[in-house]
């Protein structure tokens, strides 16, 4: 290689020797700082979309009203429990008010069922005296098949406390509108209490 090759090809040496140093030399340049519209976003997010919690929703009212001393009459508790029902959100909301009568066991089947319409019927009255819609009523009278407490002791001898507890109504005044048909198929009970009220109705002289 002559003089002038050896020349040139240092120089071009020098030269590349310099370039890679001054690249090593200098700070590599900053991240782009992301702007709030580089962030990810959901699919479901838009102009016009909002999320809202859904509104509360008002439980039935449940309460019992007792007959302890075996009749038909309401006292003085059962009263002041009817009032506050009259007060209550559930009232107020419009819905069905259903009275099922329940009887103890001292009876016969057809007196213990007669036992428990008189008491829910003695409910109803005191509703419609206040005020209350006699559509907004539905009445279902059990007699004796649903006990809360025994009727007998063990030893077979009247249940004394168990009866008292018995003979009641339990009164639960649903949400909602009026509803003629709750979803559900009625119990045979139920379907036998209803068929005998509209017997009733039909039995009873027309008002002149």
């Amino acid at each position: 290689m002559n003089r002038k090759m050896k020349t040139l090809t240092k120089a071009l040496a020098i030269g590349l020797g310099v370039t890679s140093l001054a690249s090593c030399g200098r700070e590599p340049a900053p991240e782009p700082t992301p702007t709030p519209t580089d962030s990810p976003r959901s699919i479901f997010e838009g102009e016009g979309v909002t999320t809202e919690t859904p509104a509360p929703v008002l439980p039935p009212l449940e309460t019992t009203l007792g007959f302890p001393d075996g009749t038909s009459d309401l006292t003085e508790s059962a009263r002041a429990e009817l009032a506050t029902v009259l007060r209550s959100a559930q009232f107020a909301d419009g819905g069905r008010i259903i009275l099922r009568g329940h009887s103890d066991s001292a009876g016969s089947d057809t007196s213990n069922l007669e036992a428990s319409r008189e008491r829910a019927e003695a409910v109803r009255d005191f509703l419609v005296e206040n005020g209350v819609s006699p559509e907004r009523i539905e009445i279902i009278a059990f007699g004796e098949q649903n006990p809360v407490q025994p009727n007998a002791l063990p030893d077979g001898k009247p249940n004394e406390s168990g009866r008292a507890a018995n003979r009641r109504v339990d009164l639960v005044v649903q949400t909602g509108a009026i509803l003629q048909d709750d979803g559900r198929k009625p119990t045979l009970i139920e379907a036998i209490s209803e068929g005998q009220t509209e017997a009733d109705e039909e039995s009873e002289p027309a008002s002149e």
